[in-house]
């Protein structure tokens, strides 16, 4: 797979409806938007914020080796409800 072949696909990905229930993007962003209200004056603010992305970078890079750049299903990941628009 070429580079912008894995971008595009990366893209699909992120913008699928099927990949994450509306609810969970939902409750993800008011929970990031809560946790950076409570936190804006403290001074562990940006390490909290780094560790939550180095997690979740890792959670993305581990589910996209285990579905081979998100071709196979893998846990809850359906490949047949995400396949790219041809």
């Amino acid at each position: 797979m070429t580079f912008s072949k894995s971008i595009k696909r990366e893209i699909e990905v992120a913008f699928s409806k099927h990949s994450q229930p509306f609810w969970f993007r939902i409750l993800k962003y008011i929970l990031l938007a809560g946790f950076i209200y409570f936190f804006r004056g403290s001074e562990l603010l940006w390490i909290i914020l780094l560790i939550v992305f180095v997690f979740a970078m890792s959670l993305h890079f581990w589910y996209r080796y285990k579905t081979k750049a998100w071709t196979k299903s893998y846990g809850l990941w359906d490949y047949d409800k995400n396949k790219p628009k041809e």
